[in-house]
C-alpha cells in the first residue's frame, strides 16, 4: 500500500532549549497544542493531544534525543481501516545562532480514500499548531505574557 506524508518548517526566534521544553513539557503543550495534551518525555514514553475537534492523537515516543529530535508513532484511529505500517511525526530542531528551525515531517499515512479527510485534518492541524508554538515560545522568550502580550 502506498503512503503519503507532509512537511512543515517554522523559524522560531528563541533558543533551542526553550523550543524543546515547549515540545516535551505537559504544561506548555497544553498552552499551544491542546488543553488535554500530555506527554511522558522519554524513549518509549507516551504522547496524547487533541489539536483539532475530533482529532485525537495518541502516540508512543519512538525517538527521544534532547534537544534535537522527537519522533512519535501514532496509534491508528479506531474509526479508520487498519494497515500494516506506522504513522509517524518527526520533530527535528536545529539551532540557528539564537533561533531555532523546527521541521515537522509526517509520514506513513495510508493513501486510501477512507483516510483522505484524516490526512487533510492532520496536515492542517499540525501547521496551525506550529504557528501557535512559535507565538508561545517567542513570547515566553521575550518575557511577555502569552495571553495579553504584556510584560511580566
Amino acid at each position: 500500500m502506498s503512503t503519503r506524508g507532509y512537511a512543515h518548517r517554522i523559524d522560531i526566534d528563541a533558543g533551542i532549549a526553550s523550543v524543546w521544553s515547549a515540545l516535551t513539557t505537559t504544561g506548555l503543550l497544553e498552552r499551544w497544542l491542546s488543553p488535554d495534551a500530555r506527554i511522558r518525555p522519554k524513549p518509549g514514553g507516551s504522547f496524547f493531544a487533541m489539536p483539532a475537534p475530533g482529532l485525537a492523537r495518541d502516540a508512543l515516543i519512538d525517538v527521544f534525543e534532547p534537544p534535537r529530535r522527537l519522533r512519535l508513532l501514532y496509534l491508528p484511529p479506531p474509526h479508520l481501516p487498519g494497515f500494516d505500517d506506522a504513522v509517524a511525526e518527526d520533530f527535528l530542531l536545529e539551532d540557528t545562532n539564537g533561533g531555532t528551525v523546527v521541521r515537522l515531517l509526517g509520514s506513513g499515512l495510508p493513501n486510501l480514500a477512507e483516510w483522505d479527510q484524516h490526512y487533510r485534518l492532520v496536515r492542517v492541524a499540525s501547521e496551525r499548531a506550529l504557528a501557535r508554538l512559535k507565538v508561545l515560545v517567542e513570547q515566553l522568550e521575550q518575557g511577555e505574557s502569552p495571553e495579553t502580550g504584556d510584560e511580566k
